[in-house]
């Protein structure tokens, strides 16, 4: 499994942002796949995850991260997408995608239920 985030970079607050995550082929429909961030100094946290297509493809969020953030699929393109709207300071951090086969529940909430990662996209909010 490989897993590619990328679309960061400096925004001004109030913007938003769509965030990609290229998986290599058949990961979506085998696993599920996960946004963490990290910000300076602070653990990786979870904002948000989407359950493999093979099992339904549901979104699971935290609550702290309803109602700004969402996260969608396109299969053909082997993409998941990670969509934020409002962004503040408090948003900047490295964005990661990770990769699970948990086969059922939530894709998991915690850096531990994940297997796989990519390597991460820098989000800079700027106020």
């Amino acid at each position: 499994v490989q897993l590619q985030a990328s679309g960061g970079g400096l925004v001004q607050a109030g913007d938003s942002l769509r965030l990609s995550c290229v998986a290599s082929p058949r990961t979506l429909i085998t696993h599920n796949i996960g946004w963490f961030r990290q910000a300076p100094g602070k653990e990786r946290e979870f904002v948000g995850g989407i359950r493999r297509s093979g099992s339904g493809g549901s979104t699971y969020y935290p609550s702290s991260a309803k109602g700004r953030f969402t996260i969608s699929r396109d299969g053909a393109k082997n993409t998941v997408y990670l969509q934020i709207n409002s962004l503040g300071p408090e948003d900047t951090a490295v964005y990661y995608c990770a990769a699970n086969r948990r086969p059922s529940g939530t894709p998991g909430y915690n850096t531990d239920d994940y297997n796989y990662w990519g390597q991460g996209t820098l989000v800079t909010v700027s106020s």
